[in-house]
């Protein structure tokens, strides 16, 4: 589960993450947390932080709030076909938007057709070419940095196809340059932000964290660096590692990377935070092989995007522990719905959608993060 710097700004960002790295590992961490609940408070390395960590935890764990989205909008425009183009389909987020984008389509008798860009540059950009050449009403950008692909983003531009992005650019709505009708995703300063309060307010500020990101994504790489920052805002918070394991490797580098944690870190190693539930797959079987139990330390929170294995393991208590989940199904339905705006010259809607957390402590019998009524709320706009 939502993204190009210089050679310079890239060297000086992990020239201050090696300094950060070594002052924290330089000064120790403390032993393994106790299993504490968010809403705790007390004494400890930055009670104030903690205190605003569980408060802002609490708030983000409410389950029934109701729909905040659009109310109203253009009639849906017959006739339309739109594809969408998915970094790679490995990637459940991306899947499950696509799934959720398709469900929306054809109920309003839109065409429907996903192209994997297999999560390679090559592939993607020979996706988005394939995409264009159908001539599609709309193209959705799934999950990849469209500067990567600027000069098939500008074929589609010129042809006169609207681009809808999914987690395509650092923020949500419209985007200028690259040309994006706008960009559907939640605030990733929400979702950073609320990912290390969960591991500040449930550690009560004393934990050793490692990170799991995809720098050749800027979009995962702004949100772990957001992360990193949040989590250094309490003292008593040491950043042990920063493992940039690029996604479509995660399943054969993730397993190599945790036995190397552990056996460096060893009990000092308590909570970890990725930038996609997936790492957390990938981690288990390593964690289990050195006979660590799915329901202890490392705690596990997935900065995105919430699939439902990711609800499988909180459940079971398997090696993951919270998620920040993006509501796929519901931003598959904003995905239309934009485009629809698009098609009938209307702008953006303007939504976006707001942080939740799902943790052990709410999951109940879930597989998905979805806000009530949307399903509704869009049939209600589409209809007229």
């Amino acid at each position: 589960m939502n993204l190009t710097r210089s050679r310079f700004l890239r060297g000086a960002t992990a020239l201050a993450l090696a300094a950060v790295l070594a002052g924290g590992c330089s000064r120790g961490s403390p032993g393994p947390a106790p299993d504490r609940a968010p809403g705790r408070t007390g004494a400890g390395p930055c009670p104030g932080a903690v205190k605003t960590a569980a408060q802002a935890v609490a708030r983000a764990e409410a389950v029934n709030a109701p729909w905040d989205g659009p109310t109203s909008g253009p009639r849906a425009v017959p006739g339309k076909s739109i594809v969408f183009v998915a970094s790679t389909m490995t990637n459940p987020g991306v899947a499950g938007t696509a799934k959720g984008v398709r469900e929306a389509a054809q109920s309003i008798g839109w065409r429907f057709r996903a192209i994997d860009g297999q999560g390679t540059p090559v592939g993607v950009r020979a996706a988005l070419g394939g995409a264009i050449a159908l001539r599609p009403s709309g193209i959705v950008i799934g999950g990849f940095d469209p500067n990567t692909v600027i000069q098939q983003v500008r074929q589609a531009n010129d042809a006169g196809i609207p681009l809808v992005g999914w987690h395509a650019t650092t923020s949500p709505g419209p985007s200028a340059n690259p040309k994006l009708f706008t960009n559907v995703t939640s605030r990733v300063e929400d979702v950073a932000r609320i990912s290390a309060y969960w591991i500040i307010a449930r550690s009560k500020g004393d934990a050793g964290v490692v990170i799991f990101t995809d720098s050749s994504i800027p979009f995962a790489e702004n949100k772990s660096q957001l992360i990193r920052k949040a989590l250094l805002s309490c003292s008593g918070v040491k950043l042990l590692s920063y493992e940039n394991i690029p996604l479509p490797d995660a399943g054969t580098r993730t397993p190599q990377a945790v036995s190397s944690l552990l056996s460096r870190f060893k009990d000092r190693w308590t909570y970890s935070v990725a930038i996609n539930d997936v790492y957390f797959a990938d981690a288990a079987p390593a964690l289990r092989a050195a006979g660590r139990k799915g329901e202890g330390p490392p705690y596990s929170i997935g900065a995105g995007d919430g699939d439902p294995s990711a609800f499988q393991r909180i459940r079971n208590r398997q090696f993951q522990h919270a998620t920040v989940p993006e509501p796929l199904n519901a931003q598959g339905s904003q995905i239309v719905d934009e485009l629809n705006r698009a098609f009938a010259g209307r702008p953006p809607s303007g939504y976006v959608t707001p942080v939740h957390l799902t943790t052990t402590e709410n999951v109940n019998d879930t597989a998905s993060w979805e806000p009530r009524g949307y399903r509704e709320a869009y049939q209600r706009i589409w209809r007229g």
